[in-house]
């Protein structure tokens, strides 16, 4: 027998490259199955982006510079507005709905990728102008998708393991995503639909489906109800860090849920300690004081002396970006028209303030708040929580409350209230 024929028929096949259509063997990749996961992400996606805008609208960026993570956005600010106050649980809503949409999205997400790789290796890259549009596109919307919700998840978690601030690095991702998401969405919805509806046509060519399939393990219909049951997982274990009760037992994905954080009127979440934050507990006894600034100069106010002014009280939930919130606490002190009025403004002409924190560094150690917040009735210089006097690590001696706004404009430890001048 020839040797070197036995040595030539002894050799290993070489294993297909990525690009050839014999490397993808699965038989639940097909055109309608990613039409259907497309379909899912288009829905949830546009909720992400609507949210996501609301949420930046809520800092109200175009008040004060200490408001504004972005300042170079440009013309991609067009949209904002004053932030309401009511419903007072607006905030909570918006951004419980935005974390908790890009959580449940994850297995969609990752479903999706898988069904669409082989489009990703295909070569020639492009035949024509309007397929070199669609890579592009891809390009852009696989790259943002990736990094919007991996700053987005590393967010949730407290864990900034990426260069530069979490603000500007996702909300001018999230624009780069968007254009890639529009030009795909334009590009591709029409067949989406028609594949939604009728399926593959008899006469045209699933890109998608491999010409050699393995032998299946699973249908495509028992695919997409295992993708169905991940979300389904992560909604159960995540969603409760926005409720009180079992829900937030459960929810062991993100922080601020799991057990509670203590026991009394101050037991309930917070995001940052008094003792992470740099707070000195001397500062907040005996030598604090208030500093009001406005029309009648500065005014210095003992915390004796703030609870001997008119004191009123206001239901209230503490909601943050990372999409954990509060149930509605009962806080209790001074509205911030009345320190207004005692700053030298009239009932007529509710101002904008710029509240200081004893927190001596940090991106919202300084807030500004706009006049339809300090004019609201609810809107407290808090003194105490749920009959209690406030804990330490919930802002003591004093805290700003205000209805609809992000937790971090809810300032703790407040040393200094300047009203008016702030635009």
């Amino acid at each position: 027998m020839d040797d070197s024929r036995l040595k030539t028929s002894a050799r290993p096949a070489v294993p297909p490259l990525p690009s050839a259509p014999g490397f993808w063997r699965s038989p639940v990749r097909g055109a309608r199955f990613t039409a259907v996961l497309g379909a899912a992400l288009l829905a949830g996606i546009t909720l992400l982006f609507v949210t996501g805008l609301l949420s930046y609208a809520a800092y109200n960026p175009d008040l004060a510079a200490v408001n504004d993570k972005t300042p170079d956005k440009g013309l991609l600010g067009f949209y904002l507005f004053a932030w309401p106050t009511g419903p007072h649980w607006l905030y909570r809503l918006t951004q419980g709905l935005h974390v908790t949409a890009g959580i449940v999205l994850v297995p969609v997400l990752l479903a999706k990728l898988w069904s669409v790789a082989p489009k990703l290796f295909v070569m020639p890259p492009a035949r024509s102008v309007a397929q070199a549009l669609e890579r592009v596109s891809l390009l852009l919307l696989v790259g943002g998708v990736l990094f919007e919700f991996v700053t987005g998840l590393l967010n949730i978690q407290l864990e900034y393991l990426f260069p530069g601030s979490f603000y500007p690095l996702h909300f001018y991702g999230a624009w780069v995503f968007v254009a890639g998401f529009v030009a795909h969405v334009g590009l591709k919805l029409p067949r989406t639909l028609r594949l939604l509806r009728h399926g593959i046509a008899p006469t045209e060519t699933d890109e998608l489906a491999t010409p050699t399939p393995a032998s299946p393990t699973l249908s495509r219909r028992g695919a997409l109800a295992v993708v169905g049951a991940g979300s389904l997982l992560l909604l159960v274990t995540s969603a409760g860090r926005s409720f009180d009760g079992p829900l937030r037992r459960i929810a062991l994905l993100t922080p601020r849920g799991g057990a509670e954080p203590g026991e009394g009127p101050n037991g309930f979440q917070i995001n940052k300690t008094a003792a992470k934050a740099g707070i000195v507990l001397a500062d907040t006894r005996e030598r604090w004081r208030l500093t009001l600034v406005g029309p009648a100069g500065e005014v210095r106010l003992t915390r004796a002396e703030l609870l001997a002014m008119g004191q009123h009280s206001a239901a209230l939930p503490i909601a943050c970006v990372e999409g954990w919130s509060t149930s509605d606490q009962w806080w209790r002190g001074v509205r911030l028209r009345d320190l207004a009025a005692l700053a030298g403004h009239t009932d007529r002409e509710q101002p904008d303030v710029l509240v200081e924190s004893l927190q001596p560094s940090g991106p919202f150690r300084t807030v500004a708040l706009r006049d339809n917040q300090v004019a609201d009735p609810r809107s407290l210089l808090a003194l105490g929580v749920n009959g209690e006097e406030l804990s330490l690590d919930h802002g003591y001696p004093a805290r700003i409350v205000v209805p609809a706004a992000p937790g971090v404009m809810n300032t703790k430890w407040v040393t200094r209230m300047t009203f008016g001048g702030v635009r």
